[in-house]
């Protein structure tokens, strides 16, 4: 059997087909032979390469790698000798003299970003060359000085001229690199649904943009808690790290959406639990309408205290008169719609329905006002699907059907 395994792989590897590699492509291989000038490396796939042995010499003169060992290069090109890589760019002062052929295979290689100067950063590549990374080349978006300084970071260069004494490096070009091939696999892998990791990159009044590593999209205000949101700079800050759900992919417009609250529980989940009928609460008032005004439970769950509640036997024209918005009051929980998501209020002082109307015959001649918002409130109550005409309506409707008996 483990004859036939051997036979079996030296057939596979007999007819396996050579790598084929792109300029400035990063390989992975073995080292299989050393030499007075090269070394050899075994790339896998029938695929073989060099690079100078001077690359993996020290100062003393001792080759520091061994048959054997797996290092790192980058393809500069093929030859009669065959295919010629590097492992030196970044790394030492000799990789100076494989500047240009970085600059024209597109092979990255490491700089250190020194200060920050006029139009941008001056950059230390190759050990003791000196390159400009201008401000729109250092990131994808705007960056902080504090935050690339004193980095290490991975750069192309996109122009070389005066034998390398003019050099213009893009940290930028790596990191739409790493976004297209990211993209791709997310292309492959993302769903509408799936819960991912972000970061906030921008805010705007409508939102946030958050990036997923590949695939930058919007987070509307509306999608970032279930309750109401005044400010958004007061939840979200640029850089903060989220779990969000994906909402919309177009891949073709190139526009994406997510959510922040759905990646979090619904607060409707547990409304008859945490506040079952009957029960009553200290709310916030977080806004006024004709027809009442709207107080805050807890996050994401507010309730109605209708205008015929608040005014406590009395007739009101507007909410302003007994409530301001964030005001707390203590409220008793009168009815929950769940499939509407509605929960209507009264106020907790008293009960409105044992008190004895004052000016009972202003109240039993309703203006055309009161009318108007007691429709506006049924409709806020009423079921839109299967809702009944015979219905014997809110508090305010039994409130006014006793008024006028």
């Amino acid at each position: 059997m483990t004859e036939e395994m051997s036979f079996a792989q030296m057939f596979d590897e007999s007819s396996a087909k050579p790598t084929t590699f792109e300029a400035g492509q990063k390989a992975s291989a073995t080292v299989v032979r050393i030499s007075k000038e090269w070394v050899f490396i075994d790339l896998g796939g029938k695929s073989e390469g060099y690079f100078a042995v001077s690359e993996v010499t020290g100062s003393d003169g001792q080759v520091t790698v061994k048959e054997g060992d797996r290092v790192t290069a980058y393809f500069l090109g093929s030859g009669k000798g065959g295919m010629q890589f590097t492992t030196r760019l970044g790394k030492g002062s000799e990789a100076n003299a494989h500047l240009e052929e970085a600059y024209r295979g597109g092979i990255p290689l490491e700089g250190m970003v020194e200060k920050e100067i006029k139009g941008g950063y001056a950059v230390k590549i190759a050990g003791s060359s000196r390159a400009f990374c201008p401000f729109s080349q250092i990131g994808l978006g705007r960056i902080d000085s504090e935050a690339v300084v004193g980095r290490n970071l991975a750069f192309r260069i996109i122009e070389f001229g005066e034998s390398g004494r003019n050099v213009i490096v893009s940290h930028r070009a790596i990191l739409e690199e790493e976004r297209r091939i990211n993209a791709k696999r997310l292309r492959e892998s993302l769903a509408e649904g799936t819960v991912v990791s972000g970061t906030v990159t921008s805010i705007r009044n409508f939102g946030a943009f958050v990036d997923i590593g590949g695939v930058e999209g919007l987070l509307p205000v509306s999608e970032i808690a279930w309750g109401h949101i005044e400010d958004i700079n007061e939840r979200l800050r640029v850089g903060q790290r989220l779990e969000v759900v994906v909402m919309k992919l177009d891949w073709e417009n190139e526009k994406f959406s997510f959510s922040l609250k759905n990646a979090q529980p619904d607060p409707w989940a547990m409304v008859t639990v945490t506040y079952p009928e009957g029960s009553v609460h200290l709310a916030r008032i977080a806004r006024l309408t004709n027809f009442g005004a709207f107080a805050t439970l807890g996050e994401g769950v507010d309730g109605l205290l209708h205008i015929s509640v608040l005014g406590r036997g009395r007739r009101i024209h507007h909410p302003r008169e007994v409530v301001q918005v964030g005001q707390e009051v203590e409220v008793r929980v009168e009815a929950i719609n769940l499939d509407e998501r509605r929960i209507s209020l009264s106020l907790a002082v008293a009960d409105i329905q044992d008190e004895a109307p004052s000016g009972g015959k202003d109240m039993a001649r309703d203006s055309k006002e009161d009318k108007d918002n007691r429709q506006e409130f049924k409709h806020y109550l009423q079921e839109k699907r299967g809702a009944k005409k015979e219905s014997l309506g809110t508090l305010g409707d039994l409130l006014a059907a006793r008024l006028k008996r």
